[in-house]
């Protein structure tokens, strides 16, 4: 079973947040592949990525791209893992049928989304029910992360 995270954004968009996910996912050497909820938010959280730290580089890349195999972070609207990723990251009400073959998943929604916020609590009673191991954080003021208990 995976362990698996739901990161209730309440601070900053996923814009702003998944690069500090990913930072910490690729210093750990691990690969991922983040999961949008459509090919145009792919090319959104793209650019994202290309312009969040003018001093740092995150190494990625999506379809358009090409050379999965070669991409430590693969962005996708698709259920797919062609990077050979140990850690999945599912953002925009993005669904994956394979979560339990990932170590890890992370699910970010917002939470001034009532529809996300649904979608949260739905994902949370499937992935409980199906035996996943599951662990809630909530952004803090200073735009870290806190465990919660549920």
């Amino acid at each position: 079973m995976a362990e698996i995270g739901f990161y209730h954004l309440t601070r900053t968009p996923l814009e702003r947040a998944l690069p500090q996910l990913l930072e910490k996912i690729h210093g750990s050497g691990a690969r991922a592949v983040v999961m949008a909820g459509s090919a145009e938010r792919v090319d959104t959280l793209n650019a994202a990525l290309w312009t969040f730290d003018a001093a740092s580089f995150l190494p990625h890349g999506a379809a358009r791209d090409g050379n999965p195999e070669s991409q430590p972070i693969w962005l996708t609207a698709e259920d797919e893992n062609p990077n050979q990723s140990t850690f999945l990251v599912l953002t925009d009400g993005a669904s994956s049928e394979n979560v339990g073959k990932y170590e890890r998943c992370f699910e970010m929604f917002d939470g001034h989304d009532e529809r996300a916020l649904a979608a949260a609590r739905t994902s949370w009673k499937t992935y409980r029910d199906a035996g996943h191991d599951l662990t809630y954080w909530q952004q803090t003021e200073q735009g870290g992360w806190e465990k919660k208990d549920v």
